[in-house]
């Protein structure tokens, strides 16, 4: 399977054509094909291609949407059916009060701009961590942290609220208190069917519990995709291998959309976006700062790996109770 790594023109090292691809604005790269041992699936050129999104958000609205929007408009001219965004892509604030003074209900200004630009490109988007003043705004003045999935229509097909919030202290990145903000969603989703295939909704701080994603792929999931602003220090110790870990486990495609560079005087974020695939193999990942990587989701390679791999059919509920459980 192919990967597709964008990078400024200024980064570039040596251009190489991709079949089928016309040469954008960034110059695309084709990451190496890795050794299969499985069969040979279906051919590159029918398999849908999706595009994760890196941006640095910062606590400008409008820019930042200038910024997602160039990018979404870029991935569906080079093809892609679906758009992944990170986490907090709509603004990073600098403290709590600001982040609530920014929030925005699913039904505002905001939202309705992404719905005409998923229109407009005929494109499915992966809007990874929305600010959302819920219906209890008024009561508790804190808001949730909302994976939202539009259609190519503009329609809202999904909603996850982040169940997992960070609450953290880690030496030489500073201590994050999301839950001073923030409200812990009550549930998960069931995974959504879109043209790349089920997706599974989480967010960041989520990929360090195993036991949502295993939840997500007994309920069907293929796809799961963490968008993400990974710290610092945490990133390079932990934001791949986790990543290649959830990946592994359950044999599940994982999509994770970053936010990179420096948002603020106090905050900046790890970046490194990128593809796994069910083997755990890093397929695709973007370069420093804002651009793309594109990637093809082969679900015929998952179902071989599944059948020859079959871990799912070994495991022992009788010893682990209900860890991972199917979602009702």
């Amino acid at each position: 399977m192919l990967g597709f790594i964008i990078r400024p023109p200024h980064q570039l090292l040596s251009l190489l054509s991709c079949p089928g691809l016309r040469i954008p604005r960034f110059s695309v790269l084709c990451a190496p094909p890795r050794l299969r041992t499985m069969a040979a699936s279906s051919s590159s050129s029918e398999l849908p291609l999706v595009a994760v999104c890196q941006v640095t958000s910062t606590p400008d609205k409008e820019q930042n949407f200038k910024t997602c929007a160039e990018l979404i408009r870029e991935a569906a001219r080079l093809g892609a059916c679906l758009a992944f965004l990170p986490e907090a892509f709509d603004f990073i604030a600098r403290d709590p009060e600001e982040t609530r003074r920014l929030s925005e209900p699913l039904s505002g200004n905001l939202l309705e701009e992404y719905t005409q630009l998923a229109r407009e490109c005929g494109l499915w988007l992966s809007l990874g961590g929305f600010h959302e003043r819920g219906q209890d705004w008024e009561q508790t003045q804190k808001i949730y942290n909302c994976h939202v999935i539009l259609n190519n229509m503009g329609s809202v097909v999904a909603t996850y609220r982040k169940t997992h919030l960070c609450d953290v202290e880690i030496p030489g990145q500073g201590p994050m208190r999301e839950s001073n903000s923030t409200i812990p969603g009550p549930s998960l989703e069931s995974p959504i069917s879109t043209p790349a295939g089920k997706i599974g909704l989480a967010i960041c701080y989520d990929m360090r519990f195993p036991e949502l994603s295993l939840a997500l792929v007994q309920a069907g999931a293929e796809i799961l995709t963490y968008p993400s602003a990974f710290g610092s220090v945490t990133g390079p110790a932990h934001w791949e291998v986790l990543l290649r870990a959830r990946a592994i486990e359950t044999q599940c495609y994982v999509v994770a959309a970053a936010q990179c560079g420096r948002h603020h005087e106090k905050r900046a974020s790890y970046g490194h976006s990128m593809v796994v695939d069910p083997w755990g193999t890093v397929v695709a990942r973007c370069s420093e700062g804002p651009g793309l990587c594109l990637a093809r989701i082969d679900l015929n390679y998952l179902q071989q790996l599944r059948k020859q791999l079959p871990v799912f059919q070994h495991r022992r509920p009788d010893l682990y109770g209900n860890l991972g459980h199917p979602l009702s």
